[in-house]
This record gives C-alpha cells, sequence and structure tokens, in this order.
C-alpha cells in the first residue's frame, strides 16, 4: 500500500514537496509514477521515475517546474513541485509498479498497478 503525504494549501508561485512511501515491502523494487486529477476528469500521469532512478518523465504541463527523485535508503519518492499554479490543483497520488529492467518508466495510468491514497494540493491564485 502506497501512501502520498506533503499536500496543503500554497499561492501560486509557490512550492511544495510530495512524499510516496510504502507501509509494506520496498519501495525501491519499483518504479513510481505521480499522478493527479481533478474532480470530473481522468487521472493525469504527470511525472515517473525508473527503479534505478535515471531514467525520468515528465508531462508537458509540469516539464521544468516539477522534479521527481527517490531516495531508496529512506524508501521514499518524491515530487519537489515548484512555480504553482491554479491549475496544479488536483488531489496527486503515487502509483508504482514492478519493471522489466531497472531502466523502465511507465508513462500511463492503466500501466500501474500498485495505488494508494492521495493528498490534496490547491494552488490560490
Amino acid at each position: 500500500q502506497l501512501q502520498a503525504s506533503g499536500g496543503g494549501l500554497v499561492q501560486a508561485g509557490g512550492s511544495l514537496r510530495l512524499s510516496c512511501a510504502t507501509s509494506g515491502g520496498t519501495l525501491s523494487s519499483y518504479a513510481v509514477g505521480w499522478l493527479r486529477q481533478v474532480p470530473g476528469e481522468e487521472r493525469d500521469l504527470i511525472a515517473a521515475i525508473s527503479r534505478s532512478g535515471d531514467n525520468l518523465y515528465y508531462a508537458d504541463s509540469v516539464k521544468g517546474r516539477f522534479t521527481i527523485h527517490r531516495d531508496n535508503a529512506k524508501n521514499t519518492v518524491y515530487l519537489q513541485m515548484y512555480s504553482l499554479r491554479p491549475d496544479d490543483t488536483a488531489v496527486y497520488y503515487c502509483a508504482a509498479r514492478t519493471p522489466g529492467y531497472d531502466r523502465y518508466v511507465y508513462t500511463t495510468p492503466r500501466d500501474y498497478r500498485i495505488w494508494g491514497q492521495g493528498t490534496q494540493v490547491t494552488v490560490s491564485s
């Protein structure tokens, strides 16, 4: 089971760091993605990281503003978010899947097999 945390209310232009951890198992065994969802819309993948940590994916909407990285010693994957905008407001989820090889990155929501509860991010204008 995954748990996303670190959400909150921030003003436009501000920053937040989200964390993804697992209550059981070792997150370092998985490729991990960060997704977000606005009510009434589909869940979108915005960033992903390979198990090796050196292959990254970003959606165009967050490229240059968000950074995904992992700390396997802490069994945690982070999403550092800068220059936040009101349209970044959403529930953010992390998800994981055991990859076929270390550098593989999953780039669509349906690829992921393990999900957790999300964390709300609200950006005020």
